[in-house]
């Protein structure tokens, strides 16, 4: 995984205390990966792990062991870790390959392998944060560039591989609706079992958008294309012609006022259903 990896030296290279991190890293990681308990894991975490890190060994962090489990789906030790170390569990770790911290890690890759429940855990811990720092933790790119996923936040992760649970739950905690020419060109790709998921995600986008968006690019190129994708009321609402119909604004006024209720709707009532 690359925020543990500990140098791009060669392993003759390596001294004997970057050696014994990196068997002692990889012990943990098959150990969560095969289910271990939740105290066989802490007792190994906090006193044989260690992760080499700016030219020193280190303890793993919790939130080094909560990216583990986000990678295996284990969610009791991923409970454990929020519940008894609460945001502390958040914190980015710090790249071994530039040195740096920061970001949302921890959310863009519960989006990418798609751990809707540890993600629902995560965000109900968010919860003790004041609403304006834990918007801002949602809408941070999820870590350093270099990384697959760097400089996107976990919303624009959630569009490109449709992820629309994980979607709607970030945006009910506050999340910023970003990436609405991503969720076009993704419904426009989409076949199958993927359409209808792409469509949701679309349609979230533009129920939690405060403003209306203004008119995409790609629409204007192929019109009729999206038209017929759309529908013709969504259409017209995106390309500027004609205002949203009053099904989408009630809707839109709901997920602005009390989000949490968007859940909780029927498939049939959302923006391309309103019709």
């Amino acid at each position: 995984m690359p925020w543990l990896v500990s140098s791009q030296l060669s392993p003759l290279s390596l001294s004997p205390s970057q050696r014994h991190c990196e068997r002692t890293a990889f012990a943990f990681y098959c150990a969560v990966r095969d289910q271990e308990p939740v105290w066989v894991l802490e007792d190994m975490r906090t006193m044989e792990v260690f992760c080499w890190d700016g030219g020193r060994p280190r303890a793993f962090e919790p939130s080094d062991a909560l990216l583990y489990s986000l990678v295996h789906d284990h969610r009791d030790y991923a409970r454990y870790l929020l519940h008894r170390f609460s945001v502390s569990a958040l914190r980015a770790p710090c790249c071994s390959f530039c040195f740096s911290s920061g970001g949302s890690p921890h959310l863009s890759v519960a989006v990418r392998y798609n751990r809707l429940d540890i993600l629902t855990l995560m965000a109900e811990v968010l919860q003790v944060l004041p609403e304006a720092e834990r918007r801002a933790y949602l809408d941070r790119c999820s870590g350093c560039f270099h990384l697959s996923d760097g400089g996107k936040t976990a919303v624009q992760l959630g569009v490109e591989l449709v992820r629309p649970d994980c979607l709607l739950l970030l945006l009910v905690h506050g999340a910023r609706p970003d990436g609405l020419e991503a969720a076009l060109r993704r419904l426009e790709a989409a076949e199958g079992a993927e359409l209808r998921h792409a469509r949701r995600c679309l349609d979230l986008l533009l129920l939690f958008m405060p403003e209306p968006p203004t008119g995409p690019p790609c629409l204007k190129e192929e019109p009729q294309r999206w038209q017929s994708l759309l529908g013709n009321e969504v259409f017209d609402w995106l390309s500027g012609s004609a205002p949203p119909s009053l099904l989408l604004q009630a809707l839109r006024t709901l997920a602005r006022s009390v989000p949490g209720q968007i859940a909780d709707l029927p498939d049939r009532l959302h923006p391309q259903s309103c019709q």
